[in-house]
């Protein structure tokens, strides 16, 4: 008989090493450092099942006042960190946090993104000079 042996590459599962996400303002305590950027930055942090942060990712970089962001780069981080929930992160370079429509817009597309890979979405966070935005404390995500 003639056997061969398969080589099979399994990536490592990230363990969580932050610190527990209990609220919104704990989120922008610790993403504080995006509030004075000059453009856009679209970050997500990826989760495990007891809401313990894994890791912390640029996905995109924009421009002054918008950045594009696809559900693909979103995810892609979230499934190689073998997260359970993500949070959403960008900022407004214009220091007011309140979102725009089509920042509702992309937060909606996530969650229902989110909702076929089962990685939930349990909030968008809008991080300006001048505070924050959290969808979820705005009533706009039901978690």
């Amino acid at each position: 008989m003639n056997y061969t042996t398969a080589i099979i590459k399994l990536p490592i599962v990230a363990e969580a090493t932050g610190e527990l996400l209990t609220d919104p303002a704990s989120v922008y305590k610790d993403c504080a450092d995006m509030q004075n950027m000059a453009q856009e930055s679209f970050q997500i942090l990826t989760l495990n099942g007891k809401n313990k942060i894994i890791n912390r990712h640029l996905v995109t970089l924009g421009l002054l006042n918008q950045t594009v962001c696809h559900a693909r780069e979103v995810f892609r981080a979230a499934i190689t960190d073998s997260a359970s929930s993500i949070i959403l992160l960008h900022n407004h370079p214009s220091g007011d946090p309140k979102p725009s429509e089509a920042d509702k817009i992309m937060t909606d597309k996530l969650v229902k993104a989110g909702e076929l890979l089962e990685i939930a979405v349990i909030d968008h966070m809008i991080i300006a000079s001048e505070g924050y935005y959290s969808f979820l404390e705005g009533g706009e995500l039901n978690n």
